[in-house]
């Protein structure tokens, strides 16, 4: 499964924090909360990729307040990739 765009919270529309993210667009199953992913890859990790080059796996992680976000899988571009994903 490929994460092809983006939801971020309200008035967060240009942020470049992983937890503004509000909703991922998982191809073939819509847009989907950063937590209900969080939850999922938990269970079937390496399961999705974000759809940009080189396809890196996302991964669940938990903010120092408990908050469930998702990154993707670090590279040398020194910017999380599925920030680079177009936004709604």
């Amino acid at each position: 499964m490929r994460a092809t765009r983006l939801k971020m919270k309200a008035g967060c529309g240009n942020s470049n924090n992983l937890l503004e993210i509000d909703q991922i667009y998982i191809d073939g199953n819509g847009f989907r909360t950063k937590a209900k992913i969080h939850d999922y890859l938990k269970e079937n990790p390496n399961s999705i990729q974000v759809d940009i080059y080189p396809y890196p796996d996302l991964q669940p992680m938990l903010s120092q307040n408990g908050e469930k976000y998702v990154r993707s899988e670090p590279d040398y571009t020194g910017r999380d990739n599925l920030l680079k994903l177009p936004r709604e």
